[in-house]
């Protein structure tokens, strides 16, 4: 049984904002996004790679704007995107402003670091002109000076105070259109900013443990971290931060939120870790499996146990299943039900087989009932 709905009990009621056609907050799903690492002045590059997030699940995508040749290549890059993109303003808010035409969904500024009150009014001027959402985006490795010097080290206070204090200044403009973030590579830092924050508004919340390492020690660092917060139902769109291949970024993400039952893509695969009463290769099994599955984004589960000690009971709770039974003959269910024995020649493409009729089904289903 599902335990999502004590979740739902408990999660945080945040407001609605809409970044591009994809609605964050408020009872939406939560979103997986992730950043562009090439020249966002090479838009061939930069929408190659948006292409290949796409097709990982990626909802958003956000792309750097340091310089004048950034922006300009904007408007292309939107337009070749189908997903909304967002723009990463760091100081300079003519940035901002060309980004916004440029058809971008969204502005990552923190209004506070763009200088005069002018110059904030210019930019949510043009965000407002142009159908833009905001992210407020505060990092304790940046942290605003004067906030350093009152609590004299990065803390969760002074993350939450600079959050609402860049807050206050979009709100004095008569603009609530924006998520906020407060990321921290420090795990328990990171948390309690959220924590805070969450207590301290009903803003769209984007989750993120920033600077987390490598795909897995990062992976491990996000998951404790976010996941964590996830589960306490704060949260409302999540990066994982990876210095590894963007995409990873997208497939961590959605394993994030499959564990959790909050939104399921593709194969969700129960597998044993394999001992020696294993009556097949395990491991090697669902290596082949997750490689030969990854184009399936239709959510189903699947189950690769090497005996009949566990196997069982875990094939009654996915679509599909596979139990190691004794010489050679292992046993497959279908929706929870013992259907047929299989022996260990071509079992990863009979499953593979079946997966995929499994995912054409529920396909069919859906279009039926759409």
């Amino acid at each position: 049984m599902s335990l999502r709905p004590y979740r739902d009990i408990y999660a945080r009621k945040s407001r609605q904002i809409m970044v591009g056609d994809v609605p964050v907050g408020g009872g939406a799903p939560i979103t997986v996004q992730s950043m562009t690492n090439t020249l966002t002045s090479d838009p061939a590059a930069t929408i190659d790679q948006i292409r290949q997030l796409e097709e990982a699940g990626a909802d958003i995508v956000r792309v750097s704007c340091p310089d004048v040749e950034s922006t300009a290549a904007m408007a292309e890059i939107c337009r070749g995107s189908n997903v909304p993109i967002v723009a990463d303003i760091h100081f300079h808010y003519k940035r901002a402003i060309e980004a916004a035409v440029a058809g971008a969904a969204c502005l990552r500024i923190n209004p506070g670091n763009i200088g005069s009150a002018e110059r904030v009014r210019e930019v949510v001027k043009a965000a407002k002109d142009n159908g833009c959402s905001m992210r407020i985006g505060v990092n304790a490795g940046s942290l605003d000076k004067h906030l350093l010097e009152k609590y004299g080290e990065p803390c969760p206070e002074a993350l939450v105070e600079s959050a609402l204090e860049h807050a206050r200044i979009l709100e004095d403009n008569d603009f609530f259109d924006f998520k906020i973030s407060v990321k921290a590579s420090d795990v328990f830092l990171a948390v309690a900013a959220y924590q805070g924050l969450a207590e301290a508004c009903d803003y769209p919340l984007h989750l993120g443990i920033t600077e987390a390492g490598g795909l897995r020690a990062g992976t491990v660092k996000s998951s404790i971290g976010m996941g964590s917060l996830l589960w306490a139902g704060i949260g409302d769109t999540i990066r994982v931060s990876l210095s590894a291949d963007p995409v990873e970024e997208i497939k961590v993400g959605f394993d994030m939120l499959k564990a959790l039952d909050l939104r399921h893509r593709g194969v969700r695969i129960v597998s044993c870790p394999s001992c020696a009463r294993q009556a097949y290769p395990v491991i090697k099994t669902v290596e082949t499996l997750e490689e030969r599955l990854a184009h399936i984004s239709t959510p189903l589960s699947l189950s690769i146990i090497g005996c009949v000690v566990n196997g069982p009971g875990e094939a009654r709770e996915t679509d599909i299943g596979l139990t190691g039974g004794g010489n050679g003959n292992h046993m497959v269910y279908l929706s929870g039900v013992t259907d047929h024995k299989i022996t260990d020649d071509k079992l990863v493409d009979h499953i593979v087989e079946l997966v995929e009729a499994k995912a054409a089904e529920l396909d069919a289903m859906a279009a039926k009932n759409s």
